[in-house]
C-alpha cells in the first residue's frame, strides 16, 4: 500500500487521535513515518523516551499487510503488546516462554490476517520453518527495534541480529525501519551495511536522527571510594529525587544493594534476569503502576520502560560504554522535567567491566579451546541445559562470560545448533557433522578488532569521568551532534545547576496549571498583589484573601496541591513573558494582560523556563472544581486534579475502581495496570463523570478502552454515588 504523499499527513493525524488518543505528535516522529509510508526504508536514531515505538505502530495500522517486530526481550514485547491489545489493536508476540500449541495458535492467526503486529526475537529467524511460513505472507514492513545490536560497533553486539540481513533479502516488497536509542554515526552506517540497505535494488536508506541533548537531565560524578559513601549519595539522592532507578552492574551487586537499602526510607524491589520469570513481571508490573518508586536493577531492567516520572537515575558502578550510560540516563525525566542522573565512581568498579570486556572478547586460543571442549562434551550427543550450566562444564576458561560468546560465535559459524526449549532458559545444543573450524578461525582477527573498540569504549566512558569540562557537551561531542554556543549548560556538575530549565512549550498538564492561574489573576485583576493571588489559588485564607472576598471565588484552593516555590517561579515567567503586568510599587497589583487571555483560552502558546517541581510536604484537598475560563465560559475538566489528594470518600470510589481493575486483569491474566493506570483510576473518582461522553474526556480512557469498560466504570460510578458514598462539587453544575 502506498498513500498520496498529499494524505499521508492528514492519514497520520487522524489515526494517532483515533487509535492513541494523542494530540500531536513529538518531535522527530513524523518524517520517518511518512518516509516509510512513502514507500522507503529507514534508520532512526531517537534518544530514549522520544517515542521510537510509535514510529512502527501507527504506520502498521495505515499500512496493508502484516508488521514484523524483532525485539530483543520478551519482557519489552510483552509490555508493548498488552498496551496494543489494551487498545483494541491486533498485536500479538511469539517467543520461546510459549507452549507448542499456543506458538500454532499464533501463526494461525497470522496466516489468517487476524494480527496485523507480530513480535518476535531475532533467535525466532534460526527457524527454518518459520522462514518459510514468512515468505508466504504479506509482510508490509520489518521494524527491527534496539538496531545497534546489529552492529559490532554497537554498545551492545549481539550475533542473531546477524541474520537480519539474510531476512532482508527474503523479504524484498518489505520496507525496512531500524530503530535506536544510542547510535553514533559510525553504527549507523554499519546497521545499513549489516541489512544491505540501500542494495539489491533497495533504494538508500533515509537516516533520521533525533537531537540527543536532554538540558532537563542533570549530570554528575560523584568520586564514591566505598560503599558506605555509596550508600550515602544514594539516600540523599532519593531524599530529593525519591523515584527512580538504581543500576548495578551485576545480579550479585543488585543483591548487595538492596539488602543495604532494606528498612530505608524509600520502598524498593530488586530486578535481574536471574530471577524467576513470575518475580521479573511482578517487580515491574509494581514499579510500573507507581507502587513501588525505586528498583534496583541491572541493566536487564529498561528496555521498553515507559514510566514518564522517574526523576533520577542512580549508576552505582561505572557503565562500560556511553551509549550503554546515555541510553539508562535517558529513562529519567520523559515528562520533560527535571531529573537526576548520578554516577558513583570508584575505580575498582572498573576492574568489572574490565572482566566483562574480556569474556564479549575472549582470546582466540580461549575461543578454539572452548571449541575443543564443546566438541568433545557433543560428541555422545545433543545437550540440554542453560548457558550458565555450560559456563561451569568447560574447562577452557572460568569466565562464563566468554562460555556464552564462544558458544554464539560457534552457532554462527555453523559449527553447532541451539534451539531454546520452550516454557524455559535452557537450549538444546547438536553438533553440526559437517561444520568446518576453518569458518571460526577466519573470524579472529576480526574478532580482535571488536576488542580494542570495546576497549576503546570503555576508555572513553572513563575519559567522561575525568572529563573537566561540560558533560552534556562531551556526550554530544561523542554522538557527532555539532553543538551552536560553548555557553555553559547548567545542567551539570562543571557547568553548574541553575534552577531554571531551558524555555519550552508546556505539557498537557502545564497548560491547565496555566489556565487555573491565569483565570485566578484575571478574577482578581488588578485589585490585589502576587502574594494574594498564589494564596487564593492555594486556598490560604489570608487577611488579605478575606479582605477582597477572594476566599468566595471558585478558583480559590484549585492549586493547593502544587509546590508554593514552584507556583511562585511560574506566576514569574508569566511576567517576563507578558501575560501578566505588574503595576507600580507599592501596591504593585497584578493584572492579565490581552496575552495572558488569549493563553488563558489557549488560543495563543508561550514558551516558558519552568522550575524544578519539588514534592510538597503536605497537601489539601481543593475545595472547588476546575476553574472556568476568564470569561465564564465552562471549559471540560482536565486531569491534573489527580495532583491534589483524595477525600474519604473520593477514597472510597478509588478503592472500588481498583478492586475492579484486580478482577478484571485476574479474568484477562494482564497486568493490572495495562486496563487502567493508577494516575487515570484517580482522576476518575475525582471527576465522577455520568456518561461515556464524560468518561472519554479523561486522560487514559481512549476510544478502545471506553467500549471495553465504559459501561462497567459507569456501573461502579453509579452504585457507589447512589449509596451516598462520594459527592463531587461540580457534579450539579455538569448534570443539571
Amino acid at each position: 500500500m502506498m498513500i498520496a504523499p498529499n494524505a499521508i499527513a492528514a492519514t497520520l493525524d487522524a489515526m494517532l487521535v483515533r487509535h492513541f488518543g494523542f494530540p500531536a505528535f513529538h518531535p522527530g516522529q513524523r518524517e520517518p513515518m511518512e518516509a516509510v509510508l512513502g514507500g522507503g526504508d529507514t534508520v532512526v536514531v531517537m534518544p530514549t523516551g522520544a517515542g521510537k515505538s510509535l514510529c512502527y505502530q501507527l504506520p502498521a495500522l495505515i499500512l496493508d499487510g502484516l508488521t514484523l517486530v524483532v525485539s530483543p526481550l520478551i519482557s519489552l514485547m510483552k509490555d508493548q503488546v498488552e498496551g496494543l491489545v489494551a487498545r483494541g489493536l491486533p498485536a500479538a508476540t511469539l517467543n520461546s516462554s510459549m507452549t507448542a500449541e499456543e506458538a500454532a495458535s499464533r501463526m494461525a492467526d497470522l496466516r489468517q490476517g487476524r494480527t496485523r503486529l507480530i513480535y518476535i526475537a531475532p533467535e525466532r529467524f534460526r527457524n527454518t520453518r518459520f522462514r518459510e511460513i514468512l515468505a508466504t505472507l504479506p509482510v508490509s514492513l520489518v521494524a527491527i527495534d534496539e538496531a545497534h545490536c546489529i552492529s559490532q560497533w554497537g554498545h551492545d553486539f549481539r550475533p542473531d541480529y546477524l541474520r537480519l540481513g539474510e531476512v532482508v533479502k527474503e523479504l524484498p516488497n518489505a520496507r525496512i525501519m531500524a530503530l535506536t536509542a544510542t547510535a553514533t554515526p559510525e553504527v549507523c552506517q554499519d546497521i545499513v551495511k549489516q541489512l544491505g540497505l540501500g542494495l539489491a535494488g533497495r533504494p538508500p536508506p533515509q537516516i533520521f536522527v533525533r537531537g540527543f541533548r536532554r538540558d532537563n537531565l542533570r549530570l554528575t560524578v560523584s568520586r564514591t571510594p566505598t560503599h558506605d559513601a555509596k550508600l550515602r549519595r544514594v539516600e540523599k539522592v532519593l531524599a530529593a529525587f525519591p523515584t527512580g532507578v538504581i543500576y548495578c552492574s551485576t545480579r550479585k551487586q543488585v543483591e548487595r544493594v538492596g539488602k543495604l537499602l532494606a528498612g530505608g526510607p524509600v520502598p524498593h524491589i530488586v530486578y535481574h534476569a536471574g530471577l524467576p520469570d513470575a518475580q521479573r513481571s511482578r517487580a515491574q508490573e509494581r514499579f510500573m503502576s507507581g507502587e513501588v518508586p525505586v528498583v534496583v536493577a541491572t541493566n536487564a531492567f529498561g528496555m521498553g520502560v515507559d514510566r514518564s516520572d522517574l526523576r533520577c537515575v542512580i549508576h552505582w558502578d561505572v557503565p562500560g560504554s556511553i551509549e550503554a550510560y546515555y541510553q539508562e540516563v535517558g529513562r529519567a525525566g520523559r515528562d520533560g522535567q527535571l531529573a537526576h542522573c548520578e554516577l558513583l565512581y570508584n575505580y575498582a568498579d572498573v576492574r568489572t567491566q574490565e572482566f566483562f570486556l574480556d569474556g564479549a572478547n575472549p582470546a582466540p586460543a580461549t575461543i578454539l579451546a572452548v571449541w575443543e571442549d564443546v566438541r568433545r562434551q557433543l560428541r555422545a550427543g545433543e545437550q540440554t541445559c542453560s548457558l550458565d550450566e555450560w559456563g561451569s562444564q568447560i574447562q577452557a576458561t572460568d569466565n562464563k562470560v566468554s562460555v556464552h560468546t564462544c558458544m554464539g560465535l560457534l552457532e554462527r559459524c555453523g559449527l553447532i545448533t541451539r534451539t531454546i526449549k520452550a516454557g524455559s532458559r535452557c537450549y538444546t545444543t547438536s553438533l553440526v557433522q559437517a561444520g568446518d573450524p576453518a569458518r571460526l578461525r577466519a573470524l579472529l582477527p576480526g574478532l580482535e578488532e571488536k576488542r580494542l573498540r570495546d576497549l576503546g569504549k570503555l576508555e572513553k566512558m572513563l575519559r567522561y569521568v575525568d572529563a573537566r569540562g561540560c558533560r552534556h557537551r562531551f556526550i554530544l561531542d561523542y554522538f557527532g551532534e555539532r553543538q551552536t554556543t560553548n555557553a555553559p549548560c547548567g545542567h551539570c556538575d562543571y557547568c553548574g545547576f541553575q534552577t531554571a530549565m531551558p524555555a519550552r512549550a508546556p505539557t498537557e498538564t502545564e497548560w491547565l496549571l496555566l489556565q487555573k492561574l491565569l483565570s485566578g489573576v484575571g478574577r482578581l485583576s488588578g485589585k490585589v498583589d502576587q502574594g494574594t493571588v498564589l494564596a487564593t489559588l492555594a486556598g490560604r485564607d489570608t487577611p488579605a484573601v478575606i479582605a477582597v472576598g477572594a476566599h468566595a471565588l471558585p478558583t480559590h484552593g484549585v492549586l493547593a496541591a502544587e509546590p508554593t516555590a514552584y507556583l511562585h517561579g511560574v506566576f514569574d515567567e508569566l511576567i517576563k513573558a507578558g501575560a501578566i503586568a505588574v503595576g507600580a510599587a507599592p501596591m504593585s497589583l497584578v493584572s492579565l494582560t490581552p496575552c495572558g487571555r488569549e493563553l488563558a483560552w489557549r488560543r495563543a502558546t508561550v514558551a516558558l523556563r519552568w522550575p524544578p517541581r519539588e514534592a510538597p510536604a503536605a497537601v489539601r484537598p481543593a475545595r472547588t472544581p476546575a476553574p472556568t475560563p476568564v470569561t465564564g465560559t465552562e471549559r471540560a475538566p482536565a486531569e491534573d486534579e489527580v495532583q491534589r489528594a483524595l477525600s474519604v470518600p473520593e477514597k472510597a470510589l478509588f478503592d472500588a475502581l481498583g478492586a475492579w481493575r484486580m478482577r478484571e486483569a485476574a479474568t484477562q491474566g494482564v497486568p493490572a495496570f495495562t486496563i487502567f493506570n493508577n494516575k487515570t483510576l484517580k482522576a476518575i473518582a475525582l471527576r465522577g463523570p455520568a456518561t461515556l461522553a464524560e468518561l472519554r474526556t479523561i486522560k487514559g480512557v481512549g476510544p478502545a478502552k471506553l467500549e471495553a469498560y465504559g459501561d462497567a466504570i459507569l456501573a461502579i460510578l453509579h452504585s457507589q454515588t447512589a449509596g451516598g458514598a462520594v459527592a463531587h462539587p461540580s457534579a450539579g453544575s455538569r448534570r443539571g
